[in-house]
């Protein structure tokens, strides 16, 4: 009878199981009906957006190089209430686009004139950051500007000297603003301006593009937004002032999903607990150590695959192989601006053999700036890119052994 008993309890233990499941099931299904979708078109440069106009590379970029990078979620006041001055001075504040009703400017413009007279650093874009600034204005663009220029850099500061940017303006400093530098020009019209506020420092740029995650890959771009957060800042990007983003809770608004979902969370707790004592593994489950090397290299992977920045992989490990040229094998800059096939003739000549290799998987690169290649086609190149370099390294190491043992 105890045997007959145990049975019949195994069985209702595992239709039990079985139905907590697919009720966790449906709910999952509702949640993923009810939560509004993202679209991959979204253009706000949010730290969330992997999109080509997000900011996500902007964000995972500054803090792999070792800065304290943050997302601001609380208004300005609060941010403005929860720092003393002392961190106030050390912190960049990163108002991407931002958006709000001109109701809230006075208030904005306020808080953001109080950050900056304790010395914090701010970085805003478009005619909505310039309009936040102490004493900032900005215009509509020229009839005969192009959308998208490429800056003339202006002076000797910090954001001349990462040279030009493509940004597409869509807005201009007005000479009616506040005193300021200007940095980077768009033809006549400054598209990057400084100056000095109270303590701080207040930055402004025509758009967010050379932050995006489309436009990031570029050299200059990211140099540009180096140089404006600072050396050794602390970079908070703002997402107080893009918009109400919806989340699962608020689409589900009235419906009583949240005390639903945790009734049957306790309760999957609850029979998981009871049924593992019992029938449970006696060894403890394989926990497999995570590499963050390699979630850095996946993570970056989908996001030049979200972004289709194919080239930017290409671009990438071309420059790598040209920096292991001219610094390891001593190949002039003169040469390496005359193109591939003076670089593989410098190399025949420097180290012997033939290079023509080397001279077509540059010149591959090179189109690849300009044209969509597939991913798969990327990755052989990249691949034969690293391997050139490897190539270039060990013939060094064999020349400099055989001049030692001469």
């Amino acid at each position: 009878m105890s045997i007959v008993a145990g049975k019949r309890s195994g069985v209702s233990d595992r239709k039990l199981l079985w139905g907590v499941c697919g009720v966790m099931l449906a709910l999952i299904v509702v949640m993923a009906v009810v939560r509004p979708a993202q679209s991959p078109e979204d253009p706000r440069p949010t730290t969330t957006n992997t999109g080509p106009q997000g900011a996500k590379a902007a964000f995972v970029v500054l803090q792999r190089l070792g800065r304290t990078t943050s997302q601001g979620n609380q208004p300005l006041a609060e941010f403005n209430d929860g720092m003393d001055d002392a961190q106030a001075a050390r912190t960049t504040l990163v108002l991407a686009a931002p958006e709000y009703d001109q109701t809230e400017l006075p208030r904005l413009r306020k808080e953001l004139e109080r950050f900056l007279n304790r010395g914090g650093r701010v970085l805003t874009t478009g005619p909505s950051g310039a309009a936040l600034l102490p004493g900032g204005e900005s215009k509509a663009p020229g009839m005969v500007q192009p959308p998208l220029c490429h800056t003339t850099p202006e002076g000797a500061g910090e954001m001349a000297r990462v040279g030009s940017v493509e940004m597409a303006e869509r807005a201009q400093w007005s000479d009616d603003a506040a005193k300021f530098e200007v940095e980077q020009r768009c033809g006549d019209e400054a598209a990057v301006v400084r100056y000095a506020v109270g303590k701080g420092e207040a930055i402004w740029w025509a758009s967010a593009g050379p932050l995006e995650n489309d436009e990031l890959k570029n050299d200059a771009d990211l140099r540009l937004l180096l140089a404006t957060v600072g050396e050794g800042k602390d970079v908070v990007f703002d997402e107080s002032l893009h918009g109400a983003v919806k989340t699962i809770w608020d689409a589900a608004k009235g419906l009583p999903l949240k005390w639903l979902m945790l009734q049957a969370a306790l309760l999957f707790v609850l029979l998981v607990v009871s049924f593992s004592r019992r029938r449970g593994p006696l060894r403890s489950p394989l926990r497999l150590p995570r590499s963050s090397p390699v979630e850095f290299a996946t993570s970056m992977g989908d996001l030049y695959e979200k972004a289709a920045a194919s080239s930017a992989a290409t671009e990438a490990a071309r420059r790598r192989l040209l920096r292991v040229l001219t610094r390891e094998a001593g190949v002039a800059q003169g040469t390496i601006e005359e193109g591939p096939d003076a670089i593989a003739e410098a190399l025949r000549v420097r180290l012997g053999g033939d290079w023509s290799l080397v001279s077509e998987h540059l010149q591959e690169a090179k189109r690849a700036e300009h044209e969509v290649i597939a991913m798969r086609s990327a990755l052989a190149l990249v691949r034969a890119l690293s391997e050139d370099a490897k190539r270039v390294r060990t013939r060094l190491a064999a020349r400099q052994t055989v001049e030692s043992r001469a």
